[in-house]
């Protein structure tokens, strides 16, 4: 870059007053005019092809606008810097370069840190640094080159040697690799994110499958730019062998409970046990799945309080999942009658109960069944299916219940108070046969006197 702007200051001073001056003033402006127009255009192409409902494409795409005027007009003012170049100075157009071409970096690079680091319209606060970082060197760098003092500058920072464990480094160096680090890390990052949103609109693959090829990419992804970084920078990547191994030891030992729980996360997802949406019953807590993370899933509970599960806890212990492939449930109704009750018509009674009632199926139809003789009536049953009993059945049987009651009231069927005989043998029955004396009247009594 630095013979592309040399002295540009003192070449700007040269041609200022010329006649030469006032042929670029020309062609910049009629250039930057093409390019606004340009950019307007493709703007408004942009916009009819994207997608309104997805907020994070949206957010990204505004960077990516707000890039593509001075991008544009950068491209524009150098093709007229090459042609014009042959016939006079091009001191004006070469220093409206350096802006042009460094704000459009900067929104480029606002491009990708947005699809990296917002995720459904929610902004991460990494992101306000990444912008910062950029704005910083790029500003810097932007500066220097209107100076002229950009190889000065190189030169000093490569001058600067120092050793980095078994590795001579310049400071030069160091920065560069910085960058370069920075750079691959967010283009991976980006274009896992770009894989990811790509595949959820996918609706020939499985929710689970999906969020499974998703985490897989998006860490193959970062893998392969932390290679391509350290190789870019002068490190060997041979030598990581060693310590990959001895981190995987080590790992294996220390955090056996978590990687146990990522492992199990991954089997839950690939082998489809759980779906989110499912009402799950383990050890006890009954709810509903909402999230299936990598190393727990979330599962509200009837109450409303949501509950992290360790995946491992999944794998390992006994899950009743209500939702999987049977919407329906089994219920019962139990009522006893008396020993002078019909019992048949108690029965046909039992069945008229379940009719109506909502969520109730009809077939299978409810049956009504004798279950047993008990010490104070027959013990009779009614026998239900419930459709999507996953949500609850309490209701249901309430309603049943309070259809017996009424059926049976209405038509004299009678359910039984338990009775019990108590007698009293000895030396205490002489005490009863004593003659009691009442001082005072008793609460249900009326005052005679009165």
């Amino acid at each position: 870059m630095h013979n592309i702007f040399p002295h540009m200051f003192s070449d700007l001073v040269r041609d200022f007053g010329q006649p030469v001056m006032l042929w670029q003033v020309g062609i910049l402006l009629a250039t930057l005019l093409v390019a606004w127009l340009l950019a307007r255009a493709l703007r408004r192409a942009l916009e009819q092809r994207r997608q309104p409902r997805y907020q994070t494409l949206r957010f990204g795409a505004e960077s990516l606008d707000r890039a593509s005027f001075p991008l544009i007009g950068a491209s524009l003012v150098w093709l007229a810097r090459s042609i014009a170049g042959q016939f006079m100075h091009t001191s004006l157009l070469d220093l409206a370069l350096v802006p042009l071409f460094g704000i459009g970096l900067i929104y480029i690079a606002f491009f990708f840190a947005r699809r990296v680091f917002s995720k459904d319209g929610e902004i991460h606060p990494w992101l306000f640094l990444v912008e910062k970082a950029v704005s910083l060197v790029v500003w810097v760098a932007m500066v220097l080159t209107v100076i002229g003092i950009q190889d000065d500058v190189i030169a000093w920072m490569d001058s600067v040697h120092f050793r980095l464990a078994n590795a001579h480094m310049t400071l030069l160096s160091l920065t560069t690799g910085l960058l370069w680090v920075g750079v691959t890390m967010i283009v991976a990052m980006w274009l896992g994110s770009a894989f990811e949103d790509r595949l959820m609109r996918s609706t020939t693959l499985d929710a689970n499958l999906k969020v499974v090829v998703a985490r897989v990419g998006r860490a193959a992804f970062v893998l392969a730019a932390v290679l391509i970084s350290l190789s870019l920078v002068g490190i060997d990547i041979t030598v990581l062998g060693v310590f990959g191994g001895a981190l995987g030891v080590g790992l294996g030992f220390g955090l056996q409970k978590i990687a146990s729980n990522y492992v199990s996360g991954f089997i839950i997802l690939i082998d489809r046990s759980l779906h989110i949406g499912d009402t799950i019953n383990v050890s006890g807590l009954q709810g509903k799945v909402t999230q299936i993370r990598t190393r727990y899933t979330v599962v509200r509970g009837l109450d409303g309080i949501e509950t992290l599960i360790p995946n491992e806890k999944l794998i390992t212990d006994v899950v009743q999942n209500q939702s999987s492939y049977l919407t329906r449930g089994y219920a019962k109704a139990a009522v006893q009658i008396a020993y002078t009750s019909d019992v048949e018509q108690a029965m046909s009674l039992l069945a008229q109960a379940g009719e109506g009632v909502a969520r109730v199926l009809r077939e299978p139809a409810p049956t009504p069944l004798l279950a047993s003789f008990g010490p104070d009536g027959i013990n009779l049953e009614l026998g239900f299916w419930i459709e999507d009993a996953a949500t609850g059945t309490a209701g249901v049987r309430s309603a049943v219940n309070r259809n017996i009651w009424r059926l049976f009231s209405e038509h004299g069927i009678s359910i039984p108070v338990a009775q019990r005989e108590v007698r009293v043998v000895g030396s205490a029955v002489d005490a009863m046969l004593q003659p009691v004396t009442i001082t005072a009247p008793a609460a249900n009594q009326t005052d005679s006197a009165g």
